[in-house]
């Protein structure tokens, strides 16, 4: 019987013996589909709240000093309701990232029943993350903020208080598409909005005194240029990581732990909810994913101690250079 020499982040094991059981509560009843997902974290609560008031801000400035003003009856209806779709569709994109479960794995199911359930062969072995006392699925990762193994975490976000991961990063990527595009076309109107008033009366073309207008439209100036080149990398990534099939922190991997790539368009219609469709866009419609199997990616086959002891060492590693899993900075 023989034990794997484990980094005291992560342990590698064969036997259930050497899990301590005794240390994992059996895993909570899993709760009705659909359940709310809700994390209590002071920093992300008030981002998300930050994130809110500045869109309504920008719905504000849009309406009451740009658009309402206008003697151009059209162009306010037709940018008012372009705008203001964008931003419903932003704002419901950001409640599902926040609120949609990014693929927790189960908590406390490191039991020695449940894995000699799995019946593991000889050269197979299982991850035990000893903070969430559960068995790390294959490309799970433990996040520090929400205390539970996620499954192709991405990164965890405090803008929409939650990890990205693989049920929810469909939404997180319509909420940066939809910034991104209501941000571009604040820009658009306050550039039109300046030049009208340069040639009319300041004081016929908004509702507000000169002074107020000029100090409104340049924070909403400098608040959507600010978001339109910050979402506009973070879709980049996003799309581009669903793309190539390869998380935030597998980049990071990548020198240390080579994995082989799978990306293909059947990650992209997995991640997005099937072909084609306008779905894609709709943040109400789920992602196409099969239900996973219980014991889907625990078990892991290692041809030799050797690799064994090259896989913990690599990860090891990762841990040292990092207290935290990724946690967005300046807001990603």
């Amino acid at each position: 019987m023989m034990l794997i020499p484990t980094h005291h982040f992560r342990d590698i094991e064969r036997k259930p013996e050497y899990l301590q059981p005794e240390k994992c509560a059996p895993p909570p009843f899993p709760g009705p589909v659909g359940t709310m997902w809700f994390i209590r974290d002071g920093c992300g609560i008030a981002c998300a709240i930050v994130t809110w008031f500045l869109v309504l801000y920008a719905e504000f400035v849009v309406l009451f000093v740009m658009l309402i003003p206008s003697r151009d009856y059209a162009y306010s209806i037709i940018n008012g309701i372009v705008f203001n779709l964008l931003a419903f569709l932003a704002l419901a994109s950001h409640c599902r990232a926040m609120l949609t479960d990014p693929g927790a794995v189960p908590k406390g199911n490191a039991t020695k029943e449940f894995i000699e359930s799995l019946q593991l062969k000889p050269g197979q072995v299982v991850y035990k993350c000893p903070k969430c006392c559960s068995i790390k699925p294959d490309r799970a990762h433990h996040c520090s903020v929400c205390k539970r193994c996620i499954r192709k975490m991405d990164h965890h976000c405090p803008w929409v208080n939650n990890c990205v991961g693989e049920n929810n990063q469909k939404y997180f990527v319509l909420f940066t598409m939809y910034i991104a595009l209501i941000s571009l076309h604040a820009l658009i109107m306050v550039g039109f909005h300046f030049l009208h008033c340069f040639e009319e009366d300041w004081t016929k073309c908004s509702s507000f005194s000169p002074p107020t207008t000029v100090i409104l439209l340049i924070l909403l100036c400098f608040e959507a240029l600010l978001f339109l080149i910050f979402t506009s990398v973070m879709f980049g990534t996003q799309v581009h990581s669903i793309c190539t099939d390869e998380t935030g922190i597998e980049r990071l991997q990548r020198s240390k732990q080579p994995r082989e790539q799978s990306g293909s368009w059947k990650s992209v219609q997995e991640a997005f909810g099937g072909e084609f469709s306008l779905n894609w866009f709709n943040p109400f419609t789920r992602p196409c994913q099969p239900e996973i199997p219980i014991d889907k990616g625990l078990v892991r086959q290692v041809s030799s101690l050797s690799n064994m002891d090259n896989v913990e060492t690599a990860e090891g590693q990762l841990e040292e250079t990092k207290d935290r899993d990724p946690v967005e900075v300046l807001g990603e």
